[in-house]
């Protein structure tokens, strides 16, 4: 009885089960990601330790979001254009070469701030060619009635490796410092590799050779002429850009909550266990057709739990994690209908590079946001700069839904069980 009334909520595994290609893509990029997460926690402790600067750990930022945002639409021109298996051979192993630099120069203590800030600018540069490759993949490894699980079992591997990466790494770095978690990260990238040398896509047409910039103009023009694209990945920017309160969290745990350092942790971890959590039930969803009306409301959901938790006061710290997970939860349903939307609606030949686009709106929000809260924080206070953004998010949802009407409205075409992949 209970497993009955718990099936609508249980995550789809069935792309899982049924692709091997899209198995293998998705265990091997579990594996990579999560010895990236621990070169994620390892640097910005080697830069902690080398000057013992906070601010020039959080240059770290700086050196990993220009390359991102700027090469992103060049890395969706070239999956566009050539075999995007091929393509992800080439970065995982440019990925593991960054790694195995780190790795050698913090073994033999030639290691030094500039090397850490070039290595961390170069890894950036090659994720920005290799995520439009990836994300643009997936579509043609499932059934298209499938794509919708698909990508909710990429956001369970995306929060898993989160949370397991930063896990594991206090226990490596103990156990065999520094260099061992460049090791281990480069060691992960060879499943990576393997996986995408093993699995098999349908053949596919690249876009006609052009010159960069009319590659690009392409890729701006269909985004520009398709007004619901449009519209979610606008949303989406605002409501982080808006919302995000990571970079108050230090405040909240001194000064609101008075929870210390150990809960500080906590609260960054929050999101990740709200996200995971919302992954792992999202069983509902491949079967909601107005996909439009479900962004909107989760995204009302991510404002009004980002609202409420600006507003707590001190005593009040479970009710306040409890309010971290459930907006990054909203935001998790949020980016699974908002790509499923996006990887239905482009053509393959314009994939790679509608998926670089929606990642700088995904990256250019939440990294901008942190200066807009800070900046609000300093000018009035940081429970304003928290409640006000989650507010204006719901403001921005009103917005959109008036100028784009269509997203209330805009429904999936069901999919049937004999269509291949798209």
């Amino acid at each position: 009885m209970l497993r009955r009334l718990a099936a609508p909520f249980l995550l789809d595994i069935s792309p899982l089960r049924d692709s091997r290609s899209f198995r293998l893509l998705w265990i091997g990029q579990l594996i990579s990601l999560s010895g990236t997460h621990l070169r994620l926690v390892a640097v910005p402790y080697q830069v902690y330790l080398l000057t013992g600067s906070s601010f020039d750990v959080g240059l770290l930022g700086l050196f990993q979001a220009v390359p991102l945002i700027s090469l992103s639409l060049f890395g969706g021109v070239i999956a566009d254009r050539v075999d995007r298996r091929r393509l992800l051979v080439v970065t995982q192993t440019a990925l593991a070469a960054t790694s195995l630099v780190l790795a050698l120069a913090t073994q033999l203590s030639i290691v030094n701030l500039p090397l850490l800030y070039g290595l961390v600018a170069v890894a950036a540069a090659f994720s920005a060619i290799d995520n439009p490759a990836r994300g643009s993949l997936v579509p043609n490894l499932v059934q298209r009635r499938q794509l919708a699980a698909a990508i909710t079992l990429q956001q369970v591997l995306f929060q898993s490796a989160a949370i397991a990466g930063p896990a594991l790494a206090g226990i490596v770095i103990v156990s065999f410092g520094v260099a061992g978690a460049y090791w281990i990260d480069a060691a992960s990238f060879g499943a990576a590799i393997a996986a995408v040398v093993l699995l098999t896509a349908p053949p596919r047409t690249p876009s006609a050779p052009q010159n960069v910039a009319r590659s690009l103009a392409e890729g701006i023009s269909y985004l520009r002429s398709n007004r619901i694209l449009f519209a979610t990945m606008s949303l989406d920017f605002l409501a982080t850009f808006f919302g995000s309160p990571r970079a108050l969290f230090p405040y909240y745990a001194d000064r609101v909550f008075r929870v210390g350092p150990e809960g500080l942790g906590l609260l960054f971890a929050a999101p990740g266990i709200g996200s995971l959590l919302a992954a792992l039930a999202s069983g509902w969803v491949p079967k909601v057709r107005r996909q439009g009306l479900a962004v909107l409301l989760a995204v009302t959901g991510w404002g009004l739990a980002i609202a409420a938790f600006g507003a707590l006061s001190d005593g009040l710290f479970p009710l306040g994690l409890g309010f971290v997970a459930l907006a990054e939860a909203a935001d998790t349903v949020s980016a699974i209908f908002r790509i499923t939307i996006l990887q239905t609606f482009v053509p393959d030949a314009l994939r790679g590079r509608l998926t670089a686009i929606n990642s700088m709106f995904v990256i250019g929000g939440p990294t901008l946001g942190q200066v807009e809260s800070g900046a609000v924080a300093t000018v009035i206070s940081p429970e304003f700069a928290v409640v006000s953004g989650g507010l204006a998010c719901i403001g921005a949802v009103g917005l959109i839904a008036t100028l784009v009407p269509e997203l209330a409205t805009y429904r999936s075409e069901p999919a049937t069980t004999e269509q291949a992949p798209a």
